[in-house]
């Protein structure tokens, strides 16, 4: 709110053609801003330039503008009549990207995201060029989503890098990409890409909607734009995607889903997203379709390992012996022996271990990280079965989770099932069997009455659609997936036009 006062009052504020009054009231401004930089070049007529030191391209402006303005030959061979800022204008055109204002915001503004204000003396018309300068990281493989075959390319902290790498995928005039500034202070700019006529026209009003709402003091991260626009926040499962992957962020502007990109960061967020998109990696379209449903078809298994191994062995082994095997059960109750804890208390205390040592190493140097964590695991699981503390199977149950909630590929997805295991596992301890299919009730209540704006959660299974079916429980080829999804298309829904899918029935030979 201070904020639109401030730049209401600032457009009120008479400009003036008087470069000396101007000054003054810049450096009033940006009064104690010491990296704010002010140079006065007493040539005829006077010129000013106000930048920020660091993030403008200081050589260029000495080497293109200011030092013919210096120059004793800079009105040879020019018109006369142009004023001074026509002529600088004419000069910087072949540079950079340069616009004219005359309100005091918009060159206060100009200066805060590194252009360059340029003001002559009896001219109201301030000159705007873009001659940004900013460290940039490499493009790289993105750590967190790496895959065996695939773009070997991810997304980094520079806006305009990141759009470009979505530009080199899709070079379409379809493919717009609108920007909005977010951050009472840090007035960052978010850029909301879509492709004309296959994203929903609603999906996109809503999300123009939402980020325009915002109010907030700064956005570091797109994880500030992701708290401010998601459906439900207290729910574990997440309803907006991200990724660094400019492969993935393309598939979905050509499904029909919508991108929003933060400046100063790498990681784009994609809505609407679903269930099954938490469950699907990059990978999964690189190979052949029979390899990745039958890779799906496991990593499914394992995702409900992860959410219901530690709870069914509690249930079983506590509450329903008789559905053990004599042997097994014989075999459970000998390593048990000894152990002062109850099954429930010793899983639980396994279960907060693995996710202490989990989390200390992510958190240590990447060198030591993964080896304190897997010998960590290993003494303690060893020193903890030899001290009678715990037993073996629990030992085993536990570790079988852990590396099945790696199966997960999306980091946030997974982390929803680290968190629903435990209420899962506090059930199975309480209730027994009655407990986990009560919480798996729950849970599928839960997702069902989900929404990512407006798209239901389970969609395509629930509601049903048959031919998004194609692509949940298995990855069908490509050619028959010629239709995108219902519920994210607009009016473009074909993939492949009629007649040109091809025949996947014929012989060697045939044309």
């Amino acid at each position: 709110m201070f904020r639109k006062r401030w730049r209401v009052a600032m457009r009120f504020t008479e400009w003036s053609t008087d470069l000396a009054t101007n000054e003054q009231t810049l450096r009033e401004i940006f009064q104690d801003c010491s990296d704010i930089v002010f140079r006065t070049f007493n040539v005829d007529p006077r010129v000013l330039v106000v930048y920020i030191d660091g993030l403008t391209d200081t050589q260029t402006l000495e080497k293109v503008v200011l030092q013919p303005i210096l120059s004793d030959k800079n009105t040879e061979g020019v018109n006369h009549a142009c004023t001074q800022g026509e002529i600088i204008e004419q000069q910087l055109v072949a540079i950079a990207k340069v616009q004219t204002v005359s309100a005091l915001h918009e060159v206060t503004d100009g200066i805060l995201k590194a252009n360059i204000a340029i003001m002559v003396e009896g001219e109201k018309q301030v000159l705007l060029a873009g001659l940004k300068k900013s460290e940039k990281r490499g493009i790289e493989e993105p750590e967190a989503e790496v895959s065996v075959r695939g773009p070997r390319d991810g997304f980094t902290e520079t806006l305009r890098t990141n759009t470009s790498l979505i530009r080199r995928r899709i070079r379409s005039v379809e493919l717009k990409m609108e920007s909005v500034t977010v951050g009472q202070f840090s007035q960052t700019e978010v850029v909301i890409a879509y492709i004309h006529g296959i994203a929903s026209t609603t999906v996109l009003e809503e999300v123009r909607n939402r980020i325009r709402q915002i109010e907030i003091d700064g956005v570091m991260e797109s994880d500030f734009i992701e708290e401010f626009i998601e459906d439900v926040p207290w729910s574990p499962f997440p309803q907006i995607q991200n990724t660094e992957r400019p492969d993935v962020v393309s598939a979905g502007l050509l499904e029909g889903k919508i991108a929003i990109m933060v400046d100063n960061t790498p990681f784009v967020l994609i809505v609407p997203m679903n269930f099954w998109t938490g469950l699907q990696a990059a990978e999964d379209y690189y190979e052949r379709s029979i390899y990745n449903t039958f890779i799906r078809l496991i990593r499914y298994s394992l995702v409900n390992m992860s959410l219901l191994l530690p709870s069914l062995y509690v249930a079983l082994s506590t509450f329903h012996q008789q559905l053990i095997p004599t042997n097994l059960l014989i075999s459970i109750a000998d390593s048990r022996e000894g152990v002062p804890f109850p099954t429930f208390v010793e899983t639980l205390l396994m279960e907060f271990m693995f996710e202490g040592l989990r989390e200390a190493g992510i958190r240590l140097p990447k060198a030591i990280g993964s080896a304190v964590s897997i010998v960590g695991a290993l003494v303690i699981g060893q020193a903890a079965v030899q001290a009678g503390i715990v037993s073996a199977p629990v030992v085993i149950v536990v570790a079988v989770t852990g590396i099945s909630s790696f199966a997960i590929p999306r980091y946030n997805f997974g982390t929803a099932y680290r968190m629903l295991r435990f209420p899962m596992l506090i059930l199975a301890g309480v209730l027994g069997l009655y407990g986990v299919i009560c919480g798996l009730f729950i849970m599928i209540i839960h997702l069902l009455g989900l929404n990512s704006f407006g798209v239901p959660y389970m969609s395509p299974v629930a509601p049903q659609a048959l031919r998004g079916l194609k692509d949940v429980f298995v990855r069908a080829p490509r050619w028959s997936m010629n239709v995108r999804p219902a519920y994210l298309s607009g009016a473009n829904r074909r993939r492949i036009p009629k007649g040109q899918q091809p025949n996947p029935n014929r012989k060697r030979g045939d044309r």
